[in-house]
């Protein structure tokens, strides 16, 4: 059965993005070291992202505006506005993502990714509905921004399969 993998960049003050919705703070301590690709073994692995419409947006105009990062995976966009056209491989959809998820895990495929925002990964976390937490841990306080957890009205057990540490970030 597919598995859902929230796989984000989180600081380790719980924000995944600062208070102007900016995630340019996402690097390690040495600017001078390149980024150990962690996200190109992950994303072979899946086939399907799940992400907000302010994450879309943030993508498409400031991430990568010139080419659509994720190639051939199918991609639902969340919206709370009615539907917008999409492409062939993005799709807009005005539904709970706790049923889409529950519709997507039934289909055969690889793996889905919640690539964000906050509150798609808040309703997952609070129905219970991510088989994977991939957390890469980024060295710096925030102190405010958008938190990746929100208050949930009950504990959720975990399990640290493993760790990896490069120029700082914790995975």
């Amino acid at each position: 059965m597919r598995k859902v993998i929230l796989y984000i960049a989180v600081s380790l003050d719980g924000y995944i993005a600062d208070s102007e919705g900016s995630v340019e703070w996402i690097s390690g301590q040495d600017k001078n070291v390149e980024m150990e690709d962690t996200f190109t073994p992950f994303f072979s692995g899946v086939d399907t992202v799940i992400m907000g419409k302010r994450t879309y947006d943030q993508i498409v105009t400031e991430l990568s505006p010139d080419q659509w990062p994720y190639g051939e995976a199918m991609t639902y966009v969340l919206t709370h506005h009615s539907e917008e056209e999409g492409t062939e491989n993005i799709r807009f959809r005005n539904m709970d993502v706790c049923q889409l998820v529950e519709e997507l895990k039934q289909e055969s495929g690889k793996d889905v990714w919640i690539c964000g925002g906050a509150e798609v990964a808040q309703q997952l976390i609070a129905n219970n509905q991510i088989d994977i937490y991939h957390l890469a841990i980024i060295p710096v306080l925030l102190g405010n921004g958008t938190r990746l957890f929100g208050a949930t009205d009950k504990k959720i057990d975990l399990e640290m399969i493993r760790t990896k540490k490069y120029n700082g970030i914790i995975e």
